[in-house]
């Protein structure tokens, strides 16, 4: 199953959780070293709704990740074949999530020179629904 040589994955990474651990343990199975780009608060926000923690809290707690070897804040929204050339990454991993129309936007070059696996995404668990959770429990 692995590629060999270096993974990348680009996440918000906000409230980490078991869904962000298993997008990383499984990422890491398609190579040797795991890079992980960290989105900007700035970009996320124009997507979805601006992350609760702060870039360098999303850094630190991603840096912490044992499947993880070298994070990269600030990272491009749109990830480019000369991006992976930049850092020496071989394939590209996600959760298997987007929308057809999002791979392309995000990553259609990388898609297009098969550069990119899916891997399932984990049901369940999300910001979103952590965040509702939050809601639900605050008697305010």
């Amino acid at each position: 199953m692995a590629d060999r040589g270096n993974v990348y994955v680009d996440m918000v990474g906000d409230l980490f959780h078991p869904g962000h651990v298993a997008l990383l343990r499984a990422a890491r199975n398609f190579g040797e070293r795991l890079i992980v780009g960290v989105l900007s608060d700035e970009v996320v926000a124009r997507y979805k709704r601006r992350p609760i923690m702060t870039l360098a809290e999303r850094v630190a707690v991603i840096e912490a990740c044992r499947y993880v070897d070298v994070v990269l804040p600030d990272a491009p929204y749109r990830v480019t074949n000369g991006f992976l050339d930049l850092h020496g990454i071989d394939v590209v991993v996600h959760g298997d999530d987007l929308s057809a129309d999002a791979v392309k936007e995000v990553f259609g070059p990388v898609a297009d020179a098969g550069k990119l696996r899916l891997v399932q995404y984990t049901a369940g668990v999300s910001t979103t629904e952590l965040i509702r959770r939050c809601r639900a429990a605050d008697p305010s």
